[in-house]
């Protein structure tokens, strides 16, 4: 028997996975969880066979909970479906140790094919995926600035261009507002920007501004 654990904190997506693979994997337990705290509750309760994970939910971000996760099941597979495009997340999670990347917009035999693969020992990557970790083998390829940038300064980059202030953005990440401002002084140095206005326009420009910072 198969146990799967769907995690995003909208219901009705919750329950368009539990309909989709209560189909495909009839004598499947699923469970839900609707954030990463309720995530790792579940994780204490139960043993699950592979949990698929949003990424946008409120709290913790969904790169965090990911990466607290495999801390604590290093060898428990996780499906990342996420609403935003392959360019923006997909390097990073499967970097963070996701053994999958599917975009909300892929058709629902699309996940089925995605959890089959992963349930058995495999990895799975769009062909989009697949042809932008290829592209960054390619040294001679121009990548974009905020590539350089390490997972936490990505995150506190996307805040501040979303307008939250360095108190609460030191609140949200739970450390002191000296550090925010020492990665905020990090970013604007690798990525050659002056100061917060031109990091919004960049962020917006680069579709690099949702939800996975709220």
């Amino acid at each position: 028997m198969t146990h799967i654990l769907v995690v995003d904190d909208h219901a009705v997506v919750r329950q368009g996975v539990r309909q989709i693979l209560s189909e495909q994997f009839q004598d499947a337990v699923i469970g839900e969880a609707a954030s990463a705290q309720e995530m790792m509750e579940q994780m204490r309760r139960h043993n699950w066979d592979v949990v698929v994970l949003d990424v946008g939910m409120p709290g913790k971000s969904g790169l965090d909970a990911l990466k607290d996760l495999k801390q604590a099941s290093p060898k428990l597979p996780v499906l990342v479906l996420s609403a935003y495009p392959e360019d923006q997340l997909a390097r990073r999670m499967l970097k963070a140790g996701a053994a999958g990347y599917l975009n909300k917009d892929s058709a629902p035999n699309e996940l089925v094919r995605a959890l089959r693969k992963i349930l058995g020992g495999g990895k799975f990557v769009s062909a989009a995926v697949a042809e932008l970790l290829a592209s960054n083998l390619d040294d001679h390829c121009e990548k974009p600035l905020h590539e350089q940038l390490s997972d936490r300064e990505y995150q506190v980059m996307c805040l501040i261009a979303v307008g939250k202030s360095l108190k609460e953005i030191a609140d949200d990440l739970c450390v002191g507002v000296s550090t925010i401002n020492t990665y905020r002084a990090r970013i604007l140095e690798k990525m050659q920007l002056r100061n917060n206005t031109e990091l919004t326009h960049y962020a917006i420009e680069n579709r690099l501004v949702n939800r996975l910072v709220s």
